[in-house]
């Protein structure tokens, strides 16, 4: 290959360039990025950033020293628009094509919009930098009534954040409980706990009809009646793979670009990682994903064929009130939870999720070393081959063309 293009200039985005010259790749690098700023990280952005702990230099994933010694062509700023595989281009909303024999797609994911709010101000979602930005200013001086709707981790760390600051925060999920599909009914009921100690009120088991306010969000109505004054509203209902440039393609999308076990797609010379890559029929938005995948996809790339899987444990950790949650593997419903550490009421404790005799994941909340542990044997008792689920009619880039100049 004598060019590779990683769309997406991301944590995913950033780990692929590393691994394309760490395996050896020494041909022209092309990264591009949507956004105008550099890989930056962001689960600091609901956590340390938002509540000031943190600035923007600390967010750096990368620094110019290390950018110069990947020797790639940055273009940031540059939103793809859409991939012509027969001409083996990558087309821009600027109107640049890129020629490439290779392409990484780690465009990542976006924010769910909820419906009716485009134009109203203080209604904020939390992705980017730029979105942490302006929800960081809003939030200065304290007092204001926060509506934050949805409990999943975005939502319960900006909740937390937001308590800390001194605002007035209420949280609304739709489910029974938050982090429900995660974590099981037990230890989501622990988590929720989270929030009353930290002074935010929690509302489950109704979602949200519509917000009210004349240019700016005054108030929240849910679905069973009842309407909560607003002062600002932040939106975390999940995220929707950034895909849309890819439709009309030969790759097979279905809530993101999907993949074998080894991130390779319908395409031979195309590959997917993090958040918009899924990798055996599971697409995990966690920032564990985004570091393990791109050395697999790489390889994968290289090779011109899957010749290496990915099998990570699925981990992610939560910051709230104070708290450290961490969960390794795979819960399923029916699991048998068994607290072997600590105590759920003292708030610090670790748990075994068991099925049929075996640990299936473990969760600790301030429990680090004894997760890590508990992690480490985890992993160590996968089996170690899987199956590839996703084998799809492979096709190839067609033949080059000269790019225009």
């Amino acid at each position: 290959m004598r060019t590779v293009t990683v769309v997406g200039a991301s944590l995913a985005g950033l780990y692929a360039a590393r691994e394309l010259r760490a395996q050896g790749f020494d041909g022209r690098l092309v990264i591009v990025g949507e956004e105008p700023h550099r890989p930056y990280d962001r689960p600091p952005l609901s956590k340390d950033f938002l509540s000031g702990r943190a600035d923007e230099e600390q967010l750096a994933l990368s620094d110019p020293g290390e950018e110069a010694g990947l020797d790639a062509e940055w273009l940031l700023g540059a939103r793809a628009r859409s991939l012509d595989a027969h001409g083996r281009a990558i087309l821009l909303e600027n109107g640049r094509t890129l020629v490439t024999d290779g392409l990484v797609i780690a465009t990542g994911a976006g924010a769910r919009r909820l419906p009716g709010t485009h134009g109203l101000a203080g209604v904020h979602t939390l992705r980017t930098l730029d979105d942490a930005r302006a929800l960081r200013a809003a939030l200065i001086g304290g007092g204001l009534r926060v509506v934050v709707i949805g409990g999943g981790f975005i939502g319960a760390e900006t909740a937390s954040s937001c308590a800390s600051l001194g605002h007035d925060v209420t949280v609304v999920e739709a489910a029974p409980l938050p982090l429900l599909p995660q974590l099981g009914p037990e230890m989501a009921a622990v988590c929720a706990g989270l929030h009353r100690r930290g002074g935010t009120e929690l509302i489950t088991g109704t979602g949200v009809a519509g917000l009210h306010g004349q240019g700016s969000v005054t108030a929240v109505e849910l679905a069973d009646g009842r309407r909560l004054p607003a002062d600002l509203v932040v939106v975390g209902i999940g995220a929707v793979p950034n895909t849309g440039w890819l439709a009309g393609s030969p790759l097979a999308l279905s809530d993101g670009v999907l993949c074998d076990d080894g991130c390779v797609t319908a395409l031979l010379q195309v590959v997917a990682v993090g958040d918009v890559a899924r990798v055996g029929g599971v697409r995990a938005e966690h920032w564990t994903s985004a570091t393990e995948q791109p050395a697999v996809a790489v390889r994968n790339l290289l090779a011109g064929r899957t010749v290496a899987g990915v099998r990570p444990l699925p981990y992610f950790w939560s910051d709230q009130y104070g708290a450290r949650i961490q969960f390794a593997g795979r819960h399923r419903e029916g699991d048998v939870v068994r607290v072997v550490e600590g105590s759920t009421a003292e708030g610090g404790f670790l748990c075994r999720y068991e099925r049929e005799g075996r640990t299936t994941a473990v969760l600790a909340v301030d429990r680090p070393r004894p997760f890590m542990r508990a992690r480490r044997e985890l992993s160590a008792a996968q089996p170690a081959e899987r199956p590839l689920p996703f084998r799809p009619e492979r096709a190839a880039f067609s033949a080059p063309v000269p790019e225009p100049g």
